[in-house]
């Protein structure tokens, strides 16, 4: 959810509430609407099936109002708290009274589940009403974790529908948690939280109420984590937090926890904190963020502060600096969507541009790759290579899946989504920053008290060409002038910004250039009525290298336009294997409207290097030995680990590169993003 600071006193900028803004087309628009037509009411039918998860039948149960047992993951009830504010936002953003009436109809029953003492994890209350007693045995139950979310979700549905319902239980859940550390607090010991979405759930809490006893229960909950004996890398809590400065362990976590300490700070001013927060920024993305913003590279590893003896294993780890595979990239949804979290927080808090690149880097190549097109399948992990063949098992599918065992990461995408037109814009007491470009509405209240609307005609992010009109809502007042600051991505080589009067008048001219990047162009806004600002971020190909010491992409390239990274998949390419193919380093790719599941995105196409048959470097007795004809080996087989290198010549294709966000929604096959490069001359053009 959206962190309100609005009225943080450490904010130098504050977001845009939801009503204020709407996506009036372009991707944003699509995704959202497809958010809402699709994604919701599918993870809808899922948390409503016993048979698949089992979510909102654990909640009859734990009301006494169904038979059986616990079934499902620990962690449903907060998944299903994430599902119900992608539902509230679409709701009220569609006015879907029926499912808004449907989420009043789960408030209900969460409040008839809830104890009375304030508690609320449904397995552990189905257990007690079998005579059992379960309640924070074990750190991994995620009932913490389940309350976090149940915050955000409760204050989220108060804002939007007004009514207090959701935000009672929640208020009755904080006062357990409350108790709860009060006694930790007495013991001196204290209990890790695992994935502490508590922090932001406290934040949110004391926010939409008020009340200062949720902002010192927050101070609280962050300084107990240096109680925690026997702490873990996995959950960050071995080093007392003052002292953190990598960022290790379990992605997810660590994400979610700087994401929250980032929220203490912008309620109360804490320069060590805050010290801590830039030095594991800066260490994520100078040595362990992904080129598509994903974070969290290892399956299983260690990420040691520099001791390889003392250091424990990890699952989902941000490993050592520079260890960024390819085709076992875990980069989990749910830590690229922390990682948005905490971005906006650091934005927000420090009004640096280019935590808002890294957000719009996240949101656009990772966070949108994690759901297909079409709203209804999902990935877990995503990983940056898919290989044709493999010979042992990944623990999550190649395949995006409409339900996966572990369904923490849909309803999480799902709310990221549904509230992105609230990350369009933030503002401060001198005007207006940009921060997702894309077409929208917004409406801004000036410091006179005079409201402005603001209309962005776009096509971003296939297109950097950005118009900007203004008019006033009301017309009693008179004009205030206030700055239109715009963000200019790093990304960005050289392109212009004008202003000029509704007449068509140039008024003022700037050429940017590769300097202007990371930065913000101010424009006053004089008069709203008779102005157009015009950008023009001039969107060219681009491949980019990694740091040498990346390995798995040494001697390779990735291929960036504008804000989205691209891909290459095997049906796009005539090739036997992604593996044949080289790009020139001096290639030309031609931007070119493509048709994926009946959504038209702007595609890439060049003519690249093919290696001719026989271009798997083994002789011919090998291919024979081995069973390969035509350059393809059988997947009962396998390749030698060593062979002799053989150059068997090369031919020219053409290929097609699309969004990484568009693959994997026309079937099986492989993907590439990084790809060798060559520096072999003369690519005939015209194929």
């Amino acid at each position: 959810m959206l962190t309100d600071t609005r009225n943080s006193p450490n904010a130098l900028l504050r977001g845009l509430p939801f009503d204020a803004v709407e996506w009036t087309g372009g991707l944003y628009g699509e995704r959202f609407a497809t958010c809402a037509s699709a994604t919701v009411p599918h993870l809808q039918k899922m948390f409503e099936s016993k048979e698949i998860s089992h979510v909102l039948e654990n909640f009859r149960i734990a009301a006494g109002e169904a038979e059986g047992g616990f079934d499902g993951t620990v962690f449903g009830d907060g998944d299903f708290y994430k599902w119900m504010e992608a539902a509230v936002y679409t709701g009220v953003r569609t006015k879907d009274q029926a499912l808004l009436s449907r989420l009043e109809e789960y408030v209900d029953l969460i409040g008839r589940a809830q104890r009375s003492d304030g508690y609320l994890s449904t397995k552990q209350i189905i257990e007690e009403r079998s005579g059992g007693s379960a309640r924070l045995k074990d750190i991994n139950e995620f009932e913490v974790y389940n309350l976090g979310h149940l915050f955000t979700s409760a204050c989220l549905y108060a804002r939007l529908t007004g009514s207090d319902s959701f935000l009672r239980i929640a208020r009755k859940a904080a006062e357990y948690l409350k108790r709860l550390y009060e006694e930790a607090e007495e013991k001196g010991e204290a209990q890790t939280a695992v994935c502490p979405s508590h922090y932001m759930g406290l934040a949110e809490l004391y926010r939409t109420t008020g009340e200062k006893e949720y902002l010192e229960l927050l101070e609280k909950a962050i300084a107990l984590r240096d109680k925690v004996k026997e702490g873990m890398d996995d959950n960050q809590d071995r080093l007392p937090l003052r002292e953190h400065r990598k960022i290790i362990g379990h992605a997810v976590r660590a994400n979610y926890l700087y994401a929250g300490v980032a929220d203490l700070c912008l309620e109360e001013k804490d320069p060590e904190l805050q010290k801590v927060l830039d030095a594991v920024w800066q260490d994520l993305t100078a040595h362990k963020l992904y080129i598509t913003g994903g974070c969290g590279a290892l399956y299983n590893g260690a990420s040691p502060y520099g001791n390889f003896f003392d250091h424990q294993l990890v699952h989902q780890a941000y490993g050592y600096d520079y260890q960024l595979p390819n085709i076992t990239a875990y980069n989990e949804t749910c830590a690229s969507v922390g990682g948005v979290y905490w971005a906006w927080r650091m934005f927000c808090l420090e009004k640096r541009p280019e935590y808002a690149d890294v957000l719009e880097r996240m949101v656009l190549n990772v966070n949108l790759a994690a759901v297909s097109l079409d709203g209804k399948r999902f990935f877990y992990e995503n990983m940056l290579r898919r290989a044709r063949h493999l010979t042992y098992d990944l623990v999550w599918g190649q395949e995006r899946a409409e339900y996966i065992l572990s369904y923490c990461c849909p309803p999480n995408l799902a709310r990221l989504i549904a509230q992105l037109s609230e990350y369009a814009y933030a503002v401060d007491e001198t005007g207006i920053y940009t921060v997702l470009y894309g077409a929208s509405r917004a409406e801004l209240v000036l410091k006179n008290g005079e409201k402005v609307c603001l209309v962005q005609e776009t096509e971003y992010p296939y297109d950097g060409k950005v118009r900007f009109t203004f008019h006033r809502v009301y017309e009693r007042l008179s004009p205030a002038s206030f700055l239109l600051h715009l963000r200019i991505p790093g990304w960005v080589r050289k392109g212009t910004l004008v202003v000029k009067s509704r007449g068509g008048a140039v008024l003022w001219e700037k050429r940017l250039e590769r300097e202007d990047a990371y930065s913000y162009q101010d424009v006053l806004i004089f008069d709203p009525d008779q102005l157009e600002v015009l950008l023009d971020l001039q969107m060219e190909t681009r491949l980019t290298c990694a740091h040498p010491m990346v390995e798995e992409a040494v001697n390779q390239v990735a291929v960036e336009r504008g804000p989205l990274v691209y891909c290459v998949e095997g049906i796009d390419a005539d090739t036997d294997t992604l593996d044949h193919l080289l790009i020139p380093s001096d290639v030309r790719l031609c931007p070119e409207p493509f048709v994926i599941e009946g959504r038209t995105i702007t595609s890439l196409t060049g003519v690249f290097y093919r290696r001719r048959k026989g271009g798997n470097s083994l002789t011919q007795t090998e291919e024979r030995r081995l069973g390969i004809s035509g350059g393809k080996v059988s997947p009962e087989k396998e390749l030698p680990l060593y062979q002799d290198y053989g150059n068997y010549g090369y031919d020219q294709i053409k290929v097609r590169m699309i969004p990484y966000f568009a693959w994997d929604n026309r079937g099986p096959g492989e993907m590439r993003v990084w790809i060798p490069v060559t520096d072999l001359p003369s690519v005939d053009r015209s194929l």
